[in-house]
């Protein structure tokens, strides 16, 4: 069973892969870059700003890098733990491939996907009635993530799972976040 779903998951992956071309590799470079995404996390930081102000921003921030810090290790421990081999390290699939971008470390699961969805997952569970269209946000992880089977990163199943992860950590800290914004800001 287990075989068999990894197969199905490098099949997928090499489909997905393969629909890249050399014309956006530039445009997939970009987009895996976290510091490229600047000024959509300055853009999000004011939009709360102006919705919480300077306590609770700092406040809330204070729980997103407690967020970041837990769903990074936790990957950082599957990864380490599962050992998977990036598809760009795979001798059964790398000659084939479209390798862009090339990394040492382990697959399973992907910390892209994983801090993406945890943040966004947070955000939007905090300011989903506050912030008309704020669902919008949820395209960041799906594009940031999709950046890394694109580049020979990631298989779809290490997305998938970190999607999971991701979004498990970010609604279970949400709900820690509103217990706490209760005890220390009342309403």
């Amino acid at each position: 069973m287990l075989e068999k779903l990894l197969s199905l998951d490098t099949e997928l992956f090499v489909y997905l892969n393969g629909l890249g071309s050399e014309t956006y590799d530039g445009l997939w470079l970009f987009i895996t870059r976290q510091s490229n995404w600047t000024p959509l996390f300055l853009l999000l930081l004011y939009v709360i700003y102006k919705k919480l102000g300077v306590k609770q921003t700092l406040y809330l921030l204070l729980f997103v890098a407690a967020l970041i810090t837990i769903t990074d290790q936790t990957t950082n421990l599957f990864k380490n733990g599962f050992q998977r081999l990036r598809p760009c390290n795979n001798s059964e699939i790398n000659s084939f491939i479209r390798v862009v971008q090339e990394r040492k470390s382990f697959s399973f699961f992907s910390g892209h996907a994983a801090n993406s969805m945890a943040v966004v997952t947070f955000l939007y569970y905090n300011f989903k009635d506050k912030i008309k269209f704020f669902g919008f946000l949820f395209l960041w992880p799906l594009i940031f993530a999709f950046s890394r089977i694109y580049l020979g990163l990631h298989y779809p199943l290490d997305i998938l799972t970190g999607y999971f992860f991701g979004f498990a950590f970010g609604f279970l800290m949400f709900k820690g976040y509103k217990i706490a914004q209760q005890k220390y800001f009342p309403q």
